[in-house]
């Protein structure tokens, strides 16, 4: 079968012949539709495995900074794949939807999904990017959504815009699958390409393009289940799953709090019994406090109610009060006040070892401390003192000049750096008497009381003062 035929009527075909090879794979053009910290990853890897990539987004910084060989953020091993591809000519960025997605055989759109202030799914993005593709869509193209949507949306918002916008029908004249990314942070290249992938599709000619396509860069199992509606609930499941557990451990941390327990140390114990898998309480960041609002809107629309989800969310949003609460709890026990004093906050990254402030909640904490009138002093290893003072946060250009004169240090991140901590040398720097309110399981309790200081922390109620 001719590698000039179109990608769906040769779907079986080129799975078993034109993919098994860099040189053949060079023959197709796959445009990737949002470079964000999942898009970009996936397309060099797609450029790796030898198809010609263009990365396709609507912020022009990032587009210049791609050409230019620069990853827009800092992900192990990613801009060492865009310097690669971009010199040997396999990988390209552009904000001009014209000049990508006629040249294209594969589409994948891994455009964020957020929520707006009312919990309720934005997909303006999504939708926006179907109606840019499907005015400059061609027949015979495959078209992957990556995004995490809600049960029903690949086959409602995005192929009902698609066909609109075309004049095309899906299934008949391009292909259409789904298939969410599985991914975190810090490690997305290893995980997209070994953690087993979950793939549907509209049609089988769609599923076995998508597999061809899929299986050149994923080494993990593709796991297809029989509909789109399934591979969506599926992601939004897991997610969920996550969200539910760190509820429950933020519930058993606030047990412990008032029971004289470190939650740490019941957890480890628990954990030895094979079925118990408890997780680390504190606040939850990034997508997971997004996702159950996609599953709980369209079980709504069903008039299904999903009590536990709603409470987990309920629990988890509560993580920045309960924070606040011991650092109030801490200055109580200095017999000190909060307004006016000094407070140094280390980390402001939604996760360890990760430059990314996107759904960070320690940012919310740090407005909340601010509204008390209190000073506000923030470190984090991963962003320059320029780039804090740019967000809008009050730096200053170095740790020590951080943690001097402070009343309480609250460790809101548990960047490595931090576990390495010289405990004496906070307290020459700090105010006395001094806290340490730690959010991330850093300190030890019973250092930091041996120490010298009030001693504050999720779950960790052996405090003694």
């Amino acid at each position: 079968m001719s590698v000039k035929r179109g990608l769906i009527l040769r779907a079986t075909a080129f799975k078993i012949r034109n993919l098994d090879s860099p040189e053949e794979r060079s023959k197709y053009t796959i445009t990737v539709v949002g470079c964000g910290r999942m898009g970009l990853p996936t397309a060099c890897l797609f450029a790796d495995a030898g198809f010609n990539v263009i990365c396709l987004d609507l912020n022009q910084q990032i587009v210049n900074q791609i050409n230019s060989g620069i990853s827009p953020f800092l992900e192990p091993g990613l801009e060492k794949l865009i310097k690669k591809n971009i010199k040997d000519g396999r990988l390209v960025a552009t904000s001009d939807v014209k000049q990508a997605i006629p040249k294209s055989d594969i589409i994948v759109i891994v455009v964020n999904t957020p929520i707006n202030e009312k919990k309720r799914p934005d997909y303006s993005n999504l939708e926006s990017a179907c109606r840019d593709i499907g005015l400059n869509l061609r027949s015979e193209t495959l078209i992957i959504l990556e995004s995490t949507v809600g049960p029903g949306v690949t086959e409602g918002l995005v192929k009902e815009t698609l066909e609109l916008t075309s004049g095309l029908k899906a299934g008949r004249d391009f292909g259409l699958a789904y298939s969410p990314i599985r991914a975190t942070a810090g490690r997305v290249l290893h995980d997209i390409v070994n953690y087993p992938r979950i793939l549907a599709a509209i049609d089988e000619q769609s599923l076995a393009a998508a597999r061809a396509v899929l299986k050149t860069i994923i080494k993990g199992d593709i796991v297809e289940v029989s509909n789109i509606k399934t591979a969506e609930a599926t992601k939004l499941f897991e997610n969920i799953y996550r969200d539910v557990n760190l509820a429950l451990a933020n519930e058993f941390a606030k047990f412990c709090e008032k029971a004289g327990i470190d939650y740490i140390e019941a957890q480890a114990a628990a954990n030895t019994q094979p079925y118990c898998h408890l997780l680390k309480p504190g606040i939850i960041s990034g997508h997971i406090p997004k996702d159950p609002y996609l599953l709980i809107y369209e079980a709504e629309m069903l008039g299904v109610k999903l009590q536990l989800p709603i409470i987990a969310r309920r629990v988890n949003d509560e993580t920045v009060k309960r924070a606040f609460w011991l650092i109030k709890d801490a200055f109580r026990a200095m017999e000190k006040t909060l307004k006016r004093s000094k407070i140094a906050v280390l980390g402001i990254s939604y996760k360890p070892n990760v430059k990314e402030i996107k759904g960070s909640l320690i940012i919310d904490l740090i407005k909340l401390l601010q509204s008390k009138g209190i000073n506000v002093r923030v470190f984090d290893p991963f962003y320059s003192f320029e780039e804090l003072r740019s967000m809008d946060l009050p730096a200053e250009k170095n740790l020590t000049k951080t943690l001097e004169g402070s009343d309480c240090l609250v460790i809101a991140v548990g960047h490595d750096r931090f576990k390495r901590l010289s405990l004496k040398k906070i307290g020459i720097l700090m105010r006395k008497p001094s806290a340490i309110v730690d959010l991330a399981h850093v300190v030890d309790p019973y250092r930091a009381e041996r120490g010298g200081f009030i001693y504050r922390g999720f779950g960790r109620g052996v405090w003694s003062k």
